[in-house]
Order: structure tokens, then sequence, then C-alpha cells
């Protein structure tokens, strides 16, 4: 059993390599997106003080304060960061109520599922009428502009298949439980009003993004899943991942498809704020951070505590290339906390340089916080009428 350990991970990484088939006008300027995160971690730090409720998480800091955020639901959309900021959900669509826990018939789902909501064409800001666990036969397939918010009841998603984004952009996905997910049964799924189709066995993914945009998951708690917790692949990019907790699981976030295929890399995400147990930053089996067909990547104010067998103290892992062609990535720590021995291999250009400044990170805060700053991730319990 590994050690607990809390990890804030800062990273903005960007596998932009060419643009393929990917449209150039989905790409964003990665310096930009540095600046505008940059800002706006300053401004909430700036405003921290004895009687503020600030924390210095500028997401949270953008809500958490306000105790009629149940009025006010959908101020949440314009809170993410980074290069899932983009990310509405159902913003400015109607309210939609979940009121029962079911999964009857994933080609026809009952009105007040979960499962009901996520297929719908308009816009939906998703919430839940009670405290409850939804146990899914089939994968729950979402269509565009969703939201789904579990603030004030606690909702888990457990037990059987779980969440799928596919094909389909501006998806939210909010303080909900995410655990003990197995691959979901094949058949016809139904993924809006209009059409149903043929799937195969799930792989077990908590959360599965595939060939999707402007994506944003916080403040979710995830765990124990037959396969990763959040993977990304197949070409999704401007995605977000945010405050959430991941625990027992050993394969937490897969970002990337495959070196053989181009459109990842493309890929664009920022991971933040989040809080990592019993997983590969603790006492990892072979590496912590590992990385393929030439990603940037920027570790920066993170705690890496390493194994105790002498060979397995590298943090970082440069996949399926020779030693002449990785050692051109650029990868870079700064401000992190090795201990047990464990140490980071840097790479590529110098952190002055031009590529360096292009894809860099926020300016991290120091390692010895990381525990304060990741205290109130994963799902939270707000209830009405008072803060988060």
């Amino acid at each position: 059993m590994a050690k607990l350990s809390t990890l804030l991970i800062l990273f903005l990484i960007s596998f932009l390599i060419s643009a393929t088939s990917l449209s150039l006008a989905s790409i964003q300027d990665p310096e930009l997106v540095v600046q505008e995160v940059h800002r706006s971690i300053n401004a909430s730090r700036r405003n921290l003080g004895y009687l503020s409720c600030g924390t210095g998480n500028p997401i949270d800091d953008c809500w958490r304060c306000d105790p009629n955020w149940e009025k006010n639901r959908q101020r949440l959309a314009d809170c993410a960061i980074g290069f899932g900021k983009d990310a509405i959900g159902g913003k400015n669509g109607r309210i939609y109520v979940v009121t029962d826990s079911g999964d009857d018939d994933p080609v026809n789902p009952r009105p007040g599922t979960l499962r009901h909501a996520v297929i719908q064409d308009e816009p939906l800001w998703i919430i839940f009428k009670r405290d409850m666990v939804i146990k899914l036969e089939k994968e729950l397939v979402m269509n565009s502009f969703k939201t789904i918010d579990g603030r004030g009841a606690s909702v888990h998603v457990a037990g059987g298949a779980c969440i799928t984004i596919h094909y389909v952009s501006n998806v939210i996905i909010h303080g909900i439980h995410i655990h003990d997910c197995k691959p979901g049964s094949s058949g016809d799924i139904r993924n809006s009003p209009e059409h149903s189709g043929y799937w195969r066995v799930s792989d077990g993914d908590g959360v599965s993004i595939f060939d999707s945009q402007h994506v944003w998951v916080d403040h979710c708690s995830l765990s124990n899943c037959k396969d990763g917790l959040i993977d990304a692949i197949h070409g999704s990019t401007a995605i977000t991942i945010s405050n959430n907790y991941f625990t027992h699981h050993d394969k937490v976030m897969l970002l990337g498809h495959s070196d053989s295929y181009t459109r990842d890399k493309n890929m664009q995400v920022t991971v933040a704020f989040n809080h990592f147990v019993n997983n590969d930053y603790t006492h990892w089996e072979m590496y912590a951070i590992g990385g393929s067909a030439s990603p940037t990547i920027n570790s920066q104010g993170n705690r890496f505590l390493a194994p105790n067998e002498r060979f397995k103290k590298e943090v970082t892992k440069h996949e399926d290339a020779p030693e002449s062609e990785w050692s051109r990535w650029n990868w870079r720590s700064e401000g992190d906390l090795f201990l047990n021995g464990a140490f980071f291999r840097q790479t590529g250009a110098g952190a002055a340089s031009s590529t360096y400044a292009r894809a860099s990170s926020l300016s991290a805060r120091p390692s010895s916080l990381v525990g304060s700053i990741t205290v109130a991730s994963g799902a939270l319990n707000c209830r009405k009428g008072s803060r988060c």
C-alpha cells in the first residue's frame, strides 16, 4: 500500500506538432492561454486576506464564496481556466432535475433519469433532486452542451459502466463521485433524441473523452475503475481537468491515443489543482510521468515520493523513442519536491528558450503548500443557503 500523498498538478500540456486533420481554428495559442491562467491565479492570490473566503484557487474563488450558489448555478460555467476555459456546458439552457436513479432502457430512457437528460439536443444544466447512486448497464453517452452538476446532493455513478463523451463539445462534469466503473455491455445506446446505434463493450473508464472538444471535469472524486479514471484520446482537445480527487488506481489519466494517431499530437490539456492518492505518483512501479510523440511537459510545484527500489527512482519515462530523439523533447521541472531519491530527467531546450516560453505553465506555489492548496479537491459537500 502506498503512503498517502497530495500532488498539485499545474501542467499546461500542449502536443502541438502538426495540424493534420484537426482544424487550425480549434488550436489555441499556448502562450496566450498561459498568460491568462497566470493572471487569474495572481488575481486570486492578491485577494487573499483575513476576512476573505478566497483560497488562491481562481476556479473556486470565482463561485464558492456565493452563499446563493444554488440560485446562481450557471455562474460556474464562467470559472474554468486553461485550455478548457471555453467549455460552457449547458449555460443558458434550462435546469433539468434528475429525479430517478434508474437506468431502465438505454435506447428509450425514462424522463427524469440521468440518461434521458444527457442525450437531449438542447443545452441543459443537469442537477439532482436528492442523493443517489446510479448504476449503468451500458455507458452513459453524452450529447453536446450539457452540464452535470452534483452540488447539493451526493451523487455516485458507480458499480457499472460510466461516462462517455464521444464526438461532442461543450461538456462540464462537476461535483459527482465516479468509481468502481466496469466495462459496459454491448448493444444499442441512444445518444440523441433522433439517433441510437450499436456500441461495443466499453473499456471501463471513469470518464472517456473521444474526439471531443471544450470539456471541463472539475471537483469530481474518481477511483477504482477497470481501465483509466480519465482518458482523453482520438483527437480530443481544449480540455481542463481540475480540483479532482483521484485515488485507489494505477492508470489514472491517459492523454493521447497512440504515437501513430497524428491528430492526438494537437491535443491541449490543462491539469490543475488535483489531489492524487495511492497511485503512480507515490511508490510508482515504473514511472510517474510518461510521454511519447514529443509532448511538451512542465511540472511545477509537485511532490514526488519514489519507491524504495534502487532502479525505480526516476519520475519521468520517455516512451517508445531512442535517446537521440527524446533528448530533444521539452520536459522541465520547476519548484518540485523530490523525496526518497526521486529525480526528474529534464530534456530539450533550456527554460529561457522560446519553445519553453510558448508552452510554459503558470507560476507554481511552493511544493510545501501542496496539501493546503488541494485540501478541497473532489466532490464538495455543498448545502443550500451556505457557501460550498
